[in-house]
């Protein structure tokens, strides 16, 4: 990331509320999805209450049982009972269409893991006066702290540069349960990929969102606490991870970069020597990847390849 990107987004961040009014920044529609499997109440509950609990005007609010019964909720909360659990992005895009037609009724939509909770009642403020400033700002990524410790995982933070968390910066990708995508974001670049399950959907929709011409920032300001897990706790992130980052390079990277972007994850993900089982599930989810449909191919601009790599992450890594 050059250093003429790091100052216009730290200035972004820091005087937002400043350079827009507080009629425009109300007038800013949030909404907020959660997805939930229905295993977590208390913890969905207390999530629910500290979105209610922010200040400003309502956050509306739209949770999705995916594939699980909901327990009781507010007055005024929109949900859904799905029959089957269509992992993250599809339980997020039917979240998306609970308010209306590409997120219509609102103008941002937050995603939340259902195990998290916004420890700070400004958030949604933050979040008003971020977009109302900047036009062009599509994506806000927040910061992920431990409820316990206070400590950001290395992994949570969506720049290479990861060694300061409390940083805000412009950034290429997001954290998909800890975030805001502006609604006109989808009509444009569309939205999650559902058939990823889980697993790099929010690379592919801040691709596509990028190449549309929208940015992406990271705002160490606006945190969403979330107890400190690994994602390889799940028996099948391996193989997802694997046949997602197949896909996602098929899907979005110009033909010569597609080698290139794969190889590189192969080498890394030798280098880090994953056990023996684990590298068993990669390979199988590598050529899943390969010989299955990717879904809709639209490849990025050069344009946008050298953008980012100017905020210092070249798709290739």
């Amino acid at each position: 990331m050059t250093t003429t990107d790091n100052q216009a987004t730290e200035s972004a961040a820091g005087t937002a509320a400043d350079k827009a009014t507080g009629t425009e920044t109300d007038a800013f529609r949030l909404g907020a999805v959660i997805i939930t499997m229905g295993n977590r109440p208390a913890e969905l509950n207390a999530l629910i209450q500290s979105v209610l609990d922010q200040q400003g005007p309502a956050v509306q609010l739209a949770v999705v049982g995916n594939g699980a019964p909901l327990p009781p909720l507010p007055a005024g909360v929109r949900s859904v009972e799905l029959p089957e659990n269509l992992g993250i992005p599809g339980g997020r895009n039917v979240g998306i269409e609970l308010f209306g037609p590409d997120a219509r009724d609102v103008d941002a939509v937050l995603f939340l893991d259902d195990d998290g909770r916004l420890p700070l009642t400004d958030s949604a403020e933050l979040l008003r006066a971020a977009f109302t400033a900047d036009p062009g700002l599509g994506i806000v990524s927040f910061r992920i702290a431990d409820p316990q410790t206070g400590e950001t995982q290395r992994r949570h933070v969506p720049r290479l540069r990861a060694a300061d968390p409390l940083r805000s910066s412009r950034v290429t990708t997001f954290l998909g349960g800890a975030s805001a995508v502006r609604s006109t974001v989808f009509e444009r670049a569309g939205q999650l990929p559902a058939d990823f399950f889980y697993a790099h959907e929010e690379t592919d929709l801040a691709w596509r969102a990028l190449d549309a011409g929208w940015s992406i920032d990271y705002r160490a300001d606006i945190v969403l606490h979330h107890p400190t897990t690994s994602p390889a706790r799940h028996a099948a992130y391996f193989h997802n991870v694997a046949r997602n980052r197949v896909w996602l390079a098929r899907r979005n990277l110009p033909v010569p970069l597609v080698p290139l972007y794969l190889c590189t994850w192969i080498l890394l993900t030798l280098a880090r020597r994953p056990p023996r089982e684990a590298r068993k599930a990669w390979w199988g989810g590598f050529r899943e990847g390969w010989r299955t449909p990717c879904g809709e191919r639209r490849p990025m601009r050069w344009r946008t390849v050298w953008r980012l790599t100017r905020l210092g992450r070249p798709p290739v890594i």
